[in-house]
């Protein structure tokens, strides 16, 4: 019998939430960019697992690391 693994809970996987419209109209201006300029991220990638995110969506990703610390990451969300 096969044990299901759940991935976000994984030490190494870091923890994202979805960021709501106006935090995300922040987040443009903010560095003057668009959503089309945010790095991807997949609708099918396990870290999403649960979150129901939708294409277009921002995903905020908080790392933890031992030399860089505490760092924030941006992505968006792509059908696939």
């Amino acid at each position: 019998m096969t044990k299901k693994v759940d991935v976000k809970k994984h030490v190494l996987v870091p923890k994202g939430q979805k960021l709501g419209e106006k935090e995300k109209e922040d987040l443009l201006q903010k560095y003057g960019i668009s959503v089309s300029e945010l790095p991807r991220i997949k609708k099918s990638d396990p870290m999403l697992g649960g979150m129901a995110a939708r294409p277009g969506e921002v995903i905020k990703i908080n790392r933890s690391s031992p030399t860089a610390g505490k760092t924030v990451f941006y992505r968006v969300v792509v059908s696939g």
